[in-house]
């Protein structure tokens, strides 16, 4: 299995794969939806069609920016932290790589702030399509024409399964409040029998600035891209009032009532 060296090589070759790719090609469409080109393929998203989880395999589902990696440091410490072991490897993503290389954990963030940190990260990130500006960004985001789809349409479909058993969702917001109750409510749901002690420490170790500070170390020069401001309410530093006004009506029209609109806090977070 890979150690954090050779991830850091594999991120550098995709990276110099991408600067030598048109804007055009940076991207697919698989099934209506966007997918990067470096990390995506059409071979991989049939084999994934077919593909069967086994008893006791671990998922964890995030639509981009909405703590992703963060979760992922998490997970990776409370698996390997039982045991003492540094993690071998980054918990794998099945979308990415090749066809032959999964309860459920969804990981949702304000759609405000996750527009504005996939806008920095799309125009920070050679392996992806630059937009000139936000307002343009703005409307591709808001029509779903960007790197894997829309984000109210992923926000609908995890809504319809919030009841499962086998489905816990965890909110990024929930997780900069207090960062060991999610860590503690993540291994519960998991089964992972951990200390206070231990959840104390994975806590603090994927804490927002102990992860940015380690960045260039865990995610080589895509580390700044990655961690950027790790902030809440940094979406009205860049929403036009009429922006603003816009996707509260969309937010209106596809969650409102739901359970998982509800488990947003949408009024606190997202309103002026």
């Amino acid at each position: 299995m890979a150690g954090r060296g050779e991830s850091i090589k594999q991120i550098e070759k995709l990276l110099s794969a991408a600067e030598e790719k048109r804007p055009e090609d940076l991207l697919f469409t698989y099934k209506g939806v966007l997918y990067p080109s470096i990390v995506c393929s059409p071979e991989t998203f049939k084999a994934l069609e077919t593909f069967q989880m086994r008893e006791g395999d671990l998922l964890a589902v995030s639509y981009p920016k909405c703590g992703t990696n963060w979760t992922s440091q998490l997970l990776n410490d409370m698996v390997y932290g039982i045991v003492g072991k540094e993690p071998p490897q980054e918990i794998p993503m099945l979308e990415f790589g090749t066809p032959d290389k999964l309860e459920t954990l969804v990981v949702f963030r304000n759609p405000k702030d996750t527009a504005v940190s996939y806008f920095h990260f799309e125009n920070n990130n050679p392996a992806l399509p630059n937009y000139e500006s936000w307002d343009e960004f703005f409307e591709c985001f808001m029509s779903g024409k960007v790197a894997c789809g829309s984000y109210f349409d992923h926000a609908i479909a995890w809504n319809k399964r919030i009841d499962d058993e086998n489905v816990m969702i965890v909110m990024f917001e929930d997780m900069k409040k207090d960062l060991v109750a999610a860590t503690t409510q993540i291994a519960d749901f998991f089964g992972l029998r951990l200390t206070k002690e231990q959840i104390q420490f994975i806590a603090e170790k994927g804490s927002f600035k102990a992860m940015k500070e380690k960045s260039d170390e865990t995610h080589g020069r895509l580390g700044s891209v990655v961690f950027r401001k790790g902030d809440i309410g940094d979406w009205k530093n860049h929403f036009s009032e009429a922006q603003s006004q816009a996707m509260d009506a969309k937010f209106e029209e596809c969650l409102a009532g739901t359970k998982l609109g509800e488990k947003m806090s949408y009024n606190v977070y997202c309103k002026a």
